[in-house]
């Protein structure tokens, strides 16, 4: 009875459910409130938010605007979603493989307005089946590549603020080879490196310079890496390092690529257990958290989870149903600190085995693992089993056998084809399954159009007392310049003059889509000072009022230019982002 009632008690719990940035510095007034949280939101939960937008959530990316451009395929059937009179838009075209002529008339991309819940029609002329994206620093989405008449093509979506901006495709600056099933990461330049692709291996830029249009880049690698009826490397890993140079994960091996020079500067350990991560054997990867200490560089991590053997792919894509066989999916994550001089992969279990996972990052710096299924590959009807919990990976814990919680399950198998992303309001947006090659409603697991949100743990009603508020940038248009300081302003509940409560950091909107969230990237700044500024003739029942100081990130390698979410956490709790431009 004494364990109890003692703070220990009440610390161990937490820590069971929030980051540690949160249990380093125990607060005993908040000891009842967490008790209270880990019994009703200990594992988080999930809210329905549209039942159907029409077509199903292929591909995901967030802009400044605060609106989620969501997109599926143009080849593969009419969807449920009319175009208005204004928009309408017929393709003629046959589906994959099928000798049958379709008219579709429908939309197969929407731009869903995150704050009121609601969504509208978007035109899209080109395929971008299984395409790859990022944000360029005007905030503008740079989507690439795709199927047939979308393969070359390269569409854009600016992040309009009335919400009346459509695709507009860029037939002129089409790319240099076939990109179906490629990968994109936005560069310090501003540019876009896009690499690899179904029998491409090679990578190139966008935008292309006038005087070398059709330049792409032949990878060693992208060959090397192929596996014989399986593939087994499309949607390569890619992680922009802070040196500059590009992390490149496919199969089981990386590289680090000087792709200025198209140079391999270093061929890193190969991931240890003869899994296979990458498309169709699909797992997933994530850079972990870049956390400045005003000493140079900051050190940078991989996280890769999931995947398949070799051969789980053959022994169902291409058969009848009675014929599949669905292995069971990998169970094991590697770690690698890939800025280490001898760097080596440091082998966790997950607690389910897991295929086509999503891995997002969250305000906190820990990790989510999302979506997917335990047994089979990804491919139309490849898998089965759907893994329905989410699962925590606590990043900064020190005991693997630690990091890893299962969190509340959802209703809706997410498999092939779903995708994720993360809200600035602290949620995940879930979306899509389509594991058919027509929209069917009649499977086992069927076409899935719904919209879901799920809502972590920091976000529980009880921890109110804890989270920033009324956060605002104290600098002109926004702006975070590389290596200045800024201030924040914001609001608690509570009273503290502890800094190290607290944590700064800036997020990209990932593009989501194949279990890989591209672009995906934390840089923890640098908090110079707190600072209180309520008055002594403020009232009881005011807030407090705050401002911190902090230090943009040194460069560009480490923060490429754009626009980022801007999150402040305290004691595990964070407040709503705001969105800032990095220049």
């Amino acid at each position: 009875m004494a364990l109890l009632l003692s703070p220990i008690f009440f610390i161990i719990l937490l820590s069971l459910y929030v980051s540690p940035s949160f249990y380093a510095h125990p607060s005993k007034e908040t000891a009842a409130e967490t008790l209270s949280a880990v019994a009703s939101n200990g594992g988080g939960e999930w809210v329905l938010l549209q039942k159907s937008i029409g077509v199903s959530a292929m591909h995901m990316q967030l802009l400044k605007n605060n609106r989620v451009i969501i997109f599926d395929r143009i080849n593969i059937g009419p969807s449920n979603l009319t175009l208005p009179e204004d928009k309408k838009y017929c393709l003629n075209y046959t589906i994959h493989n099928k000798p049958e002529l379709l008219i579709d008339c429908t939309a197969h991309s929407v731009s869903y307005d995150v704050a009121s819940n609601t969504f509208r029609p978007l035109v899209v002329r080109t395929d971008p089946w299984c395409s790859s994206g990022s944000v360029d620093p005007t905030g503008t989405l740079i989507q690439a590549g795709g199927y047939g008449t979308g393969s070359r093509g390269v569409r854009t979506v600016p992040p309009c603020d009335d919400d009346t901006c459509d695709w507009t495709e860029h037939q002129q600056d089409s790319l240099a080879e076939n990109r179906w099933y490629a990968s994109s990461q936005i560069l310090p330049d501003g540019r876009v490196i896009v690499v690899g692709g179904r029998k491409a291996f090679t990578y190139e830029f966008y935008p292309k310079t006038n005087d070398r249009p059709s330049d792409k880049y032949f990878l060693k690698f992208l060959v090397e890496t192929y596996d014989q009826r399986e593939e087994n490397n499309l949607y390569p890993f890619l992680h922009l390092l802070p040196d500059g140079n590009l992390f490149l994960f496919a199969n089981n091996r990386s590289i680090l690529l000087d792709y200025a020079n198209n140079r391999v500067i270093k061929e890193f350990p190969v991931m240890p257990g003869g899994v296979k991560r990458n498309y169709p054997s699909t797992g997933s990867s994530v850079l972990l958290p870049l956390k400045i200490n005003g000493l140079g560089l900051p050190e940078a991590e991989v996280l890769i989870c999931g995947g398949a053997e070799l051969g789980a792919f053959s022994l169902t894509d291409g058969k009848s149903d009675k014929k599949k066989v669905f292995k069971g999916a990998s169970s094991t994550c590697g770690r690698i600190k890939v800025t280490d001089p001898d760097p080596k992969w440091a082998m966790e279990t997950l607690p389910m085995p897991r295929v086509m996972p999503d891995m997002l990052l969250l305000p906190t710096g820990d990790v989510i693992i999302i979506n997917g299924a335990s047994n089979g590959t990804a491919g139309w009807e490849d898998a089965t089993n759907p893994v329905l919990n989410p699962v925590l990976y606590r990043t900064y814990e020190n005991k693997p056998e630690s990091r890893f919680t299962v969190l509340t399950p959802s209703e809706i198998p997410r498999m092939y084809h779903s995708s994720a992303v993360l809200l600035p309001d602290g949620r995940i947006l879930v979306g899509g399954s389509n594991t058919h090659e027509r929209y069917s409603f009649r499977r086992t697991f069927p076409t899935d159009l719904s919209l879901e949100a799920y809502i972590p743990p920091y976000l529980g009603h009880t921890f109110h007392t804890l989270r920033p508020t009324s956060l605002s940038v104290e600098s002109r248009s926004k702006t975070v310049s590389y290596g200045q300081n800024f201030m924040v302003k914001f609001r608690l509940d509570v009273r503290t003059d502890d800094s190290s409560k607290f944590s700064l950091a800036i997020v990209t909107p990932s593009f989501t889509t194949h279990s890989f969230a591209m672009n995906q990237r934390m840089v923890v700044l640098e908090i110079v000072r707190l600072k209180h500024l309520n008055s002594r003739y403020r009232k009881p029942s005011d807030k407090y009022d705050y401002m911190i100081v902090a230090r943009g990130p040194p460069k560009n390698t480490v923060a490429p230019p754009g626009y980022y979410m801007l999150f402040l956490v305290h004691a595990g709790i964070p407040g709503q982002a705001t969105w800032v431009n990095v220049e």
